[in-house]
């Protein structure tokens, strides 16, 4: 389908979409592809990639959502106990024009870079060093379609949760492998990761930090 530069018209189709659907549109040039972010501007429950061409919308549950929340608190909390800086960007577009490559994760984080980036809340992808980490929620999507492109800008670490397992992956040599345990924080093996995550079919986020509080004091 070859996409239209009257980006608002097909905003409404976009906004039509049912939860956990995914659009892919080819032959779409970069200045569409950034008009259409522009059209959107800080919509929820989307995520919108872009490689070489190919344009892929995919629109979220709240069942997708919740993982990436609860994800984005324990880190909080993890930041707050253990005094380590850990910098929340959530689902901010990653984009380089040259690469032609653009995605936005579910969540990404600053860590071994946090002091490069400092206070600033402005983040340009094509000039300043990409997350740490990217996270990847896959219960109803397969995010591995975004690799090359997170490889492309040079994201070191991709954490990929299918809703049972959450899996590590480090960047090496332009390719992304599984890992025993997380570059950015080593005391997060993904079996802990993957433990508190799956909480979530029996516990609430609150229950779920508590228990996680506790963990991390055994870390002291």
């Amino acid at each position: 389908m070859r996409m239209s530069t009257q980006t608002v018209p097909f905003r409404e189709i976009i906004e039509k979409l049912p939860a956990d659907s995914t659009l892919t549109l080819r032959n779409v040039s970069w200045e569409e592809y950034e008009a259409l972010l522009e059209s959107l501007g800080e919509a929820s429950g989307l995520r919108v990639s872009y490689d070489q061409g190919t344009l892929q919308i995919m629109t979220l549950s709240s069942e997708h959502e919740s993982y990436s929340r609860l994800l984005e608190k324990l880190l909080a909390l993890l930041s707050a106990r253990l005094r380590i800086r850990v910098l929340s960007f959530g689902s901010s577009t990653m984009k380089h024009k040259e690469k032609g490559k653009g995605s936005e994760p579910d969540a990404c984080f600053y860590v071994q870079t946090a002091t490069a980036i400092g206070h600033r809340i402005r983040i340009d992808f094509g000039v300043d060093p990409p997350p740490d980490v990217v996270v990847e929620i896959d219960v109803s999507h397969d995010s591995l379609t975004k690799f090359p492109t997170y490889a492309a800008l040079s994201v070191p670490e991709i954490w990929r949760y299918d809703g049972k397992v959450l899996l590590v992956y480090h960047l090496k040599q332009g390719q992304y492998v599984a890992a025993q345990s997380s570059l950015a924080l080593p005391m997060l093996a993904p079996g802990v990761l993957t433990e508190f995550l799956n909480r979530s079919q029996q516990n609430d986020q609150y229950e779920i930090l508590l228990a996680f509080e506790e963990w991390l004091e055994t870390l002291r």
